[in-house]
């Protein structure tokens, strides 16, 4: 039976690491009997790179990072590689509709108006295909919420997250609202919570929308990887089959 890797970034929050638990937890019981695992690829234990040589069959490690970056292009697949090469790696957690509905949530627990402006709240990335994740998921909640959202970032990325708080005062909504598109507290939930803004929506958190959209990762891959794997069988059957087939010549 294939095991499922969750492999999340690694924080120094206690209460992020404890969300990150709970989110493990709670994928374990959508799918009693298969086996789930926690791992980081930095700061928090257990290691990645040490829990992936220890695990008996297949595995698909789905990473807990909701951009792409260098996390998902450089680091997870290095990590992999020199820890469990055979392991199947599926594609980040973002974006999806799944997400977008646990943003209207948060915001909706948090006292979010249908009048207010909405920040959807980032950590950041240096990589431009990880910003445009980003704001492609800003265009899911815009469209959910119907009203403009934009994307900003706690660190690497234009606008920052307080460029974007300052420039929507002068705006006609009379409060802004920030989506936290952070799966756990911890660093980057802590800055936007200092903006000021008029309400901060809790991180994504532990929710059977989130589990059930890690599952769909790991679906998606283990198929994936299944099909390849039999293309491969299926081309070299071929190639044998064809090299056994007696030449007639005349």
């Amino acid at each position: 039976m294939t095991t499922l890797v969750l492999a999340a970034h690694g924080t120094r929050s206690a209460a992020g690491e404890e969300t990150l638990a709970g989110l493990r937890d709670l994928v374990r019981r959508a799918r009693p009997g298969r086996r789930v695992e926690l791992a980081f690829l930095e700061i928090s234990s257990p290691p990645l790179a040490d829990v992936l040589p220890g695990l008996p069959g297949p595995v698909v490690v789905v990473p807990l990072l909701l951009a792409g970056g260098y996390h998902v292009h450089i680091d997870l697949p290095a990590v992999v590689a020199a820890a469990r090469p055979d392991a199947t790696v599926a594609a980040p957690l973002g974006p999806h509709p799944l997400l977008t509905a646990v943003l209207a949530r948060r915001l909706a627990a948090a006292g979010l108006r249908h009048t207010d402006a909405v920040v959807l709240g980032a950590a950041g990335s240096s990589d431009p295909a990880a910003l445009d994740d980003v704001r492609a998921a800003a265009r899911l909640l815009s469209a959910r919420l119907s009203r403009p959202v934009r994307a900003a970032f706690a660190s690497a990325g234009s606008p920052t997250a307080a460029e974007a708080v300052e420039g929507l005062r002068s705006a006609p909504a009379p409060r802004i609202a920030v989506a936290s598109y952070l799966l756990a507290p911890g660093f980057f939930q802590s800055r936007l919570e200092a903006l000021g803004a008029d309400l901060v929506g809790a991180p994504l958190g532990v929710d059977p929308d989130l589990a059930e959209l890690v599952w769909r990762r790991f679906d998606q891959a283990a198929w994936d990887s299944s099909l390849s794997s039999r293309m491969i069988s299926s081309a070299l059957s071929s190639r044998e089959g064809t090299k056994s087939v007696p030449t007639k010549s005349s």
